[in-house]
């Protein structure tokens, strides 16, 4: 009961590995982790401004079939809202979209509606990007049907 066994020696070439070894193996890890990240970060804000590209074009599609059934689209009071709910006095046949979650753009932001659209498109839908502002590069850039 009161024996205690030794532990049987290492054979050779079988050490552990040691403190400096395990410290400079992290050093590498924390190194090629800090060069990695800044890369895979510009990727997902390209892809959220890619998202929004194409999310607002199928918003506008969706505002065409509202014009198909309504033979109108709709005026800046009523927006993008139109998609969902409808309007009154509106031969309306929606909802177009599925719920008012689709018309929020990647940063949780509603898309914007104007009518007429710019560069004399009947309507235009867009978002302003990341930092909501007019303008911008990058994932800061609007995005636009049009």
């Amino acid at each position: 009961m009161g024996e205690r066994r030794a532990a049987a020696p290492a054979a050779a070439g079988e050490e552990g590995f040691s403190l400096v070894e395990l410290l400079v193996v992290l050093a590498i890890i924390g190194m090629i982790a800090t060069m990695v990240t800044p890369q895979v970060l510009g990727y997902l804000g390209r892809a959220k401004g890619d998202a929004a590209r194409v999310q607002a074009k199928n918003i506008a599609r969706s505002v065409e079939l509202y014009y198909l059934d309504a033979g109108n689209y709709p005026n800046p009071r009523q927006g993008l809202a139109a998609l969902v709910s409808p309007p009154g006095g509106v031969n309306w046949q929606g909802p177009y979209v599925r719920d008012a979650k689709g018309l929020t753009d990647p940063w949780g932001r509603p898309y914007l509606y104007r009518s007429p659209g710019l560069s004399g498109a009947p309507f235009e839908v867009y978002t302003l990007g990341r930092d909501g502002q007019p303008g911008g590069t990058g994932e800061d850039a609007d995005a636009s049907s049009n």
